[in-house]
């Protein structure tokens, strides 16, 4: 087995270029060719018809919302647009393709030539789109048995159709050249740019983890300040952000102690593991003439005209980058905080609830701090909690206005995510609101007071920091309901300060 080369001793010999192949699930009604539903986890092989399993004599006709989708990602990465495309038959056998060939696009793709800006470490990366084209996907290959989950070690294989004639878009970069040490991190953010992008047009829901969006990664190694390309492996169908930085890291040092062994690098598909951050063999890498590639003669060319694009184009919303930053800039969050904010998916629903007329800072704070952990529990995205960007405005004004705390909050969010009502019936029924009442707070102060005479003594010596355990016994008193701020006015008043 060839020895693995240490990151930056591999860099200091080799120049990595990358490509990147990302698939994109869209989320249409109804298959790319056929009527057949698209909805995830249904029964196996319960959403076909002859047209999707490739029965003799089944017609195909092309789903108008994925053509509209195309268009519409085609723009939003600055691509041209075809004004006239043909699908195209890629033939090649595997157990999970029904019809023995995908139906896709080939030189006649129907967006080209765009790119994206992606910012790592303060450096802004410019990838360039080489294309955006239609296809289906194929099934899924189940093998039962073994460890691994692969066909090897299995004692048998099952074929589920219900995801062949889904429709995908696959967007290819150009090789992406000069990144050098942050080759890993332009990849990861490319990928993850390239999600956000795709969730904010609304054309998939982009779940890497259900394999709604999946990344094949390509990577080779020329001698440094060489120009001539090395001969790349495609890692494929990686499935998570990490896991794109780490196959590109670990490909570069098992090509560079391939080379420097005097071996040669073969072209060939590789499986990434997750467990051990490492890549396998899986098949020699066929070019596009092993494919025989071949216009699909089932199907009209696709011609959409110009002022069907410049309405689409029309549709497009903010870019999610320029967005985050403007965001960031008028809320006022560091750098750290919006970090924390974009990973936990919270940027829509703050944005939301700072629409309803709440201080973005109490947003991020509710939705980050508080929901964001009871979303971890229960396993679930943000968004699913049981909480709503107006209730969570709802609750803040209550706090705002001092009917209740940020301790009592949380108890109300507890009551909102039970179901229990309105944030003002869950105070009712709870009993949740703060004691303000000078009578009930006084009682509770001149017990405090009588019970801790040496606290009382400190604090008239002026050390000011006793008055915490005095404000804590009150607290406690009151199943910490006390107003604190009219607590500690009262127990200065007593003390005579």
């Amino acid at each position: 087995m060839t020895a693995l080369v240490p990151f930056d001793k591999a860099l200091a010999a080799y120049d990595p270029a990358m490509g990147l192949e990302v698939h994109v699930e869209l989320n249409t009604n109804s298959k790319m060719f056929c009527g057949c539903p698209t909805e995830f986890g249904a029964e196996p092989n319960t959403q076909v018809c002859p047209t999707c399993l490739g029965l003799p004599g089944a017609m195909p006709v092309v789903n108008h919302k994925a053509v509209e989708s195309a268009i519409r990602i085609g723009l939003a990465l600055n691509c041209e647009i075809a004004e006239w495309c043909r699908f195209a038959r890629k033939n090649y056998f595997y157990p999970d393709m029904p019809k023995n060939f995908q139906t896709s696009q080939y030189d006649e793709p129907i967006a080209f030539e765009g790119y994206m800006d992606v910012e790592v470490e303060g450096e802004t990366f410019r990838v360039d789109i080489e294309r955006a084209h239609m296809e289906e996907d194929t099934g899924k290959s189940l093998h039962v048995g073994g460890s691994t989950g692969r066909i090897h070690g299995a004692d048998y294989s099952l074929v589920d159709y219900n995801r062949a004639g889904i429709p995908l878009i696959e967007i290819v970069t150009k090789p992406i050249i000069g990144a050098g040490e942050k080759a890993p991190a332009v990849a990861k953010a490319y990928v993850a740019q390239l999600r956000d992008l795709i969730v904010a047009l609304g054309v998939s829901d982009a779940r890497m983890d259900q394999g709604s969006i999946r990344a094949d990664v390509n990577l080779s190694l020329a001698p440094k300040d060489s120009d001539v390309l090395g001969t790349r492996s495609e890692t494929k169908n990686v499935n998570s952000l990490r896991s794109v930085e780490r196959a590109v890291r670990f490909e570069i040092g098992r090509h560079a102690g391939i080379l420097n062994e005097g071996g040669k690098v073969v072209q060939e598909t590789r499986h990434f593991h997750e467990d051990t951050g490492e890549t396998t063999s899986g098949r020699e890498k066929s070019d596009a003439e092993d494919y025989r590639y071949f216009p699909e003669p089932d199907l009209v060319p696709v011609a959409p005209s110009r002022e069907w694009v410049e309405e689409l184009r029309g549709t497009l919303p903010e870019n999610p980058t320029a967005k985050k930053a403007r965001l960031q800039a008028e809320y006022g969050f560091t750098d750290l905080e919006m970090r924390d904010v974009w990973a936990a998916g919270a940027l829509p629903l703050i944005e939301a609830t700072v629409g309803e007329g709440v201080a973005p800072q109490s947003a991020r704070k509710w939705w980050v701090a508080e929901l964001l952990r009871r979303a971890n529990d229960a396993g679930v995205e943000l968004a699913e909690v049981g909480v709503t960007p107006a209730q969570v405005a709802a609750v803040q004004k209550l706090v705002d206005a001092k009917t209740i705390n940020d301790k009592l909050a949380r108890q109300v969010f507890d009551g909102l995510i039970a179901g229990e009502g309105t944030p003002e019936e869950i105070i009712e029924k709870r009993g949740l609101a703060l004691v303000s009442d000078d009578g009930p707070l006084i009682a509770a102060i001149d017990d405090a007071l009588a019970a801790q005479p040496d606290l009382v003594e400190k604090i008239k010596g002026g050390n000011m920091g006793a008055i915490g355990a005095i404000m804590g016994a009150v607290m406690k008193a009151t199943r910490g309901q006390a107003d604190a701020g009219r607590a500690r006015e009262l127990i200065l008043e007593k003390l005579g300060l």
